[in-house]
């Protein structure tokens, strides 16, 4: 399609702009930046009143205004969205396009490959129907599609989705076809946000624009009845109002909890409907991960990490490059033997739907990603695969188990006997099997999959009954990281760290039958929260846990699976948590902030506990108490001068906008920051802004601590840097200990030392 403006623009150049860089893949090419340069030169004859355009770039769609120049650095970054083909918002005169279209027409065969934007959406729908067909005709045995649970009599066929993807909007309409419409509309709509409401009211309004023999469903519901054959279906699981159990299978039409005989349903509604105390969705992965090999748009990538994959000794790109999924693959080889095996990463997590942390309300939803597909599309939102989302008032705690259990029968049959799979590229059934590798969750979730208690002097998971832990004023402190050191380490012999000489050896990794035989002491509580048949189980269950020496609380239903006992590494640490906790603590305290400064009057008292750093200790002047000014603290002033440097600073687009806007020029301090914005003040601002009013010794080891959350976070890491991180993680920390008081040193800031040794063993860090 041609750009005609209302202001002189020859056909020369708008043939330039079509053919060399509209659909022009390579944006760093000199026709894609000059025809760049063309479009915003004729855009700035169509300006509104404040100097504005649309964007019709790639993730906008011509849904927002902005100025040119940074319309212009979106394309250039985005692309041009395909789908905008007459261009009537920057210039182009719609009467003209029939001319423009004959023009095209009588081009040469190399014109004549270029992109037919009348059919795009419709050649993108007839494949996807393609796929679905295959997965009908070649598995009989394959699930039911859509929503599993109700108007299975109002569900259309596939020969219907066909029919509509292929049927006109309105008589005459080539643009789209009545399926593509409505998949374009929902989408916009979950973009956007739109309320169900506001949706239902748009469509009546497009029915009534439309002529009157237009195919426009006349509300939501009817829209989704549309397409409900494009997804996949759930499953509605009732739960006991206690947690205690599921019923499903044996228990599916029990009207009592077969734990404790609660009853399953509050009432019964007015039209006989019975309402359950609680219930949760299940999302089989079965037919999710069929459905990848029967895709050739996801087939090819399912096989990416055995057969195109680059294997660099000493380079980790991938999880396939980990120690973790080759010891797999030792163990069980006939598992390895088939590439087209997946698998899993395991990851769940809390959230107020809702925005608005005062509600008791939050959802757990359960997510898988495929790590055989390359790490640029196995982490994209599209292929993560939600198999639970659990409904609750509060964290579901030990009760995750209970909710688990679906998940676990189904990946122990995927696992023992896998299922009857058709890859759409090979023409050809195989047997699919499907393993989890590991899990990947902040610190408070990992205490609730794993089993393992995150509260106490044993909160390291690694480091177990050996965590280097003490007892200081209202909370516990993790110092002693001079363990780590090499033996003759001359600051194992200094006192002006917590006022000891430090002998003991780092402490050694327990393996996966060592923690089994510490589970066996453990007492096997029963899930639920009915204090009827539970009460003496809670007391019973501490103190076996006190007779055993061990924060393990209960047996984690992950245990089940065959392989979990001889992972070399079962549960990851979430790196972007853990660095947005040390930072809130680094600035906290440097910036004492009120409520996050770990250099309380509590803390300088420990110090005098202790017999260290007497310097810091606290002064009396007259009838009062007063702290002496620490090193690594900031005054009033350069405090403000800290956040005028950081209003200073120019980011580019969306990248750290939170920041600047967080920041109290009067007070001098930092508020409301999210977890990207403690990254980017982490590992690119605090080394630079902080140079002026810090002492060397202090700024040495910040700097320090931001390099090595930087080198961590690499796309592709080196085996070799790993090594010299685990090393001078030690040094980072001793340094901290040396500085900052012990209240600074919680367990977040412990779990430092091990992520090195995890990013070796399991997944990069980032991808």
């Amino acid at each position: 399609m041609y750009y005609n403006s209302s202001s002189s623009c020859s056909k020369d150049n708008r043939e330039m702009m079509d053919k060399n860089w509209i659909f022009q893949k390579n944006r760093l090419s000199v026709e894609y930046f000059d025809g760049l340069k063309s479009f915003i030169k004729l855009s700035t004859l169509h300006l509104n009143g404040e100097n504005k355009i649309r964007y019709p770039c790639v993730s906008c769609m011509n849904l927002y205004f902005h100025d040119l120049e940074i319309i212009e650095r979106h394309i250039f970054v985005k692309g041009f969205y395909s789908k905008y083909v007459t261009w009537e918002y920057h210039g182009e005169d719609i009467t003209e396009v029939n001319e423009d279209r004959e023009d095209l027409e009588t081009n040469s065969e190399e014109d004549e490959i270029s992109y037919d934007s009348d059919n795009e959406d419709d050649d993108d729908m007839i494949p996807a129907l393609e796929d679905l067909a295959n997965q009908y005709h070649h598995n009989s045995d394959f699930v039911n599609l859509g929503d599993s649970n109700e108007h299975n009599d109002e569900r259309n066929t596939l020969p219907d989705l066909f029919a509509e993807a292929e049927k006109e909007l309105y008589f005459g309409c080539t643009t789209f076809s009545i399926l593509t419409f409505i998949v374009n509309l929902m989408h916009i709509k979950v973009m956007c946000g739109w309320s169900n409401k506001s949706f239902d009211l748009l469509l009546e309004l497009l029915s009534k624009t439309f002529p009157k023999d237009n195919k426009i469903p006349r509300s939501y519901y009817d829209a989704k009845k549309m397409l409900r054959d494009l997804g996949l279906g759930y499953e509605t699981i009732h739960v006991c109002e206690y947690d205690c159990a599921l019923f499903g299978k044996e228990n599916k039409n029990a009207e009592r909890c077969p734990i404790c005989g609660h009853e399953r349903y509050k009432f019964q509604g007015t039209k006989g409907k019975k309402i359950p105390h609680k219930k949760m969705q299940y999302f089989p992965i079965t037919p999710r991960l069929q459905r990848l090999f029967m895709s050739c748009h996801t087939s090819s990538d399912m096989r990416w990490h055995k057969e195109e994959r680059v294997d660099t000794e000493g380079v980790l790109r991938h999880p396939a490059d980990a120690e973790v999924w080759k010891d797999f693959d030792r163990q069980y080889p006939y598992f390895a033997k088939e590439s087209r095996n997946v698998r899993l990463g395991f990851a769940t997590d809390g959230f107020n739907p809702f925005g608005d942390l005062s509600n008791s309300y939050s959802m757990w939803p359960v997510l898988l990603m495929p790590y055989n597909m390359p790490p640029w599309r196995c982490m994209k939102r599209e292929f993560l695969m939600m198999a639970l989302l659990i409904l609750r008032r509060r964290a579901p705690g030990k009760d995750i188990d209970v909710y688990l259990q679906p998940l676990i029968d189904e990946l122990k049959e995927l696992w023992e006997n896998g299922v009857r799979t058709f890859d759409i590229i090979d023409k050809e059934y195989f047997t699919m099997c499907a393993a989890i590798l590991w899990t990947i969750h902040d610190f408070p979730a990992y205490g609730t999959v794993s089993g393992y208690s995150t509260q106490g002097y044993k909160d390291c998971h690694v480091c177990d009954d050996d965590t280097s832990s003490f007892r200081i004023r209202g909370k516990t402190c993790f110092m002693g990281h001079r363990r780590y050191l090499c033996p003759n380490h001359q600051w194992r012999n200094d006192m002006e760290y917590d006022g000891t000489i430090e002998r003991r050896s780092p402490p050694r990794i327990l393996t996966g039958d060592e923690i089994l035989d510490k589970l066996k002491g453990v007492w096997k509580c029963r899930a639920g929260k009915n204090d009827k048949i539970i009460k003496d189980d809670k007391q019973q269950m501490k103190d076996a846990c006190y007779e055993n020496n061990t924060n393990l609380r209960r047996k984690s239903i992950f245990w089940e699976l065959e392989y979990w006992p001889k992972l070399k590494l079962r549960h990851n640490l979430d790196v972007m948590h853990i660095e947005k906790n040390i930072c809130d603590s680094v600035v906290g305290t440097i910036f004492s902030i009120d409520g996050k400064s770990k250099d309380t009057e509590k803390a300088r008292l420990d110090l005098q506990d202790l017999n260290i750093r007497k310097q810091l200790h606290m002064k009396k002047k007259g009838n009062k108490w007063f702290k002496p000014v620490a090193c690594y603290t900031l005054l009033a002033k350069e405090r403000q001068e800290f956040c005028t440097f950081i209003k200073s600073v120019k980011f580019p687009d969306g990248y750290a906008a939170n920041i600047s806007r967080n920041v109290n020029m009067k007070d001098g301090k930092l508020f409301g920051l999210k977890s990207h914005d403690y990254y980017i003040l982490l590992q690119r601002l605090l080394p630079i802004g902080l140079r002026l009013y810090l002492k060397k010794k202090v700024m040495d080891a910040i700097a320090k601590l931001s390099l090595f959350f930087k080198k961590l976070g690499a796309r592709t890491l080196y085996v070799k840097d790993l090594d010299e991180l685990e090393n001078g993680v030690v040094l980072t920390l001793c340094k901290l200990e040396s500085i900052f008081p012990p209240a600074f040193f919680d367990v977040m800031i412990h779990l430092m030392v091990h992520l090195p040794l995890e990013a070796k063993l399991g997944v990069p860090v980032q991808m």
